[in-house]
């Protein structure tokens, strides 16, 4: 199976692992499954980082992206065809984050099961998206 994690779950990846759940722990220690990053994720954790809404530690941008290259983690990046196709995602409980959105969006399209542990992820199931 591949797998894409949200921005999140990167984060406690190299920051935070105890709070990952053990399902998310064994597709990330599992070298068998395919792992991906949306390049989203990494433009999100430079903007938060830039306007001091996020802490990387003793990371840069730079070097966080670096460190999670190193786990094993692919980035992909939205084709066009699917930011032409975004609108065709409904909004569900109000949620507007595009980072969140599009990462759903490339989830959905590109057939991965997303890694989150946001619940109003639990939300777009019913439009097509696979969750751990």
């Amino acid at each position: 199976m591949s797998y894409l994690l949200d921005t999140h779950i990167l984060l406690w990846t190299r920051l935070d692992p105890q709070r990952l759940t053990k399902s998310q722990l064994n597709v990330l220690s599992n070298p068998d499954e395919q792992k991906f990053i949306s390049i989203l994720s990494i433009w999100e954790i430079s903007l938060k980082f830039s306007l001091q809404k996020l802490t990387l530690g003793e990371y840069t941008p730079e070097i966080f992206l670096e460190s999670a290259l190193k786990l094993g983690l692919t980035i992909i990046e939205p084709s066009p065809a699917q930011y032409a196709s975004f609108y065709n995602l409904p909004t569900v409980l109000q949620h507007k984050d595009p980072f969140d959105r599009m990462i759903i969006w490339q989830a959905i399209t590109n057939k991965l099961t997303l890694l989150s542990s946001d619940n109003k992820m639990k939300e777009y199931k019913i439009h097509g998206l696979s969750l751990v």
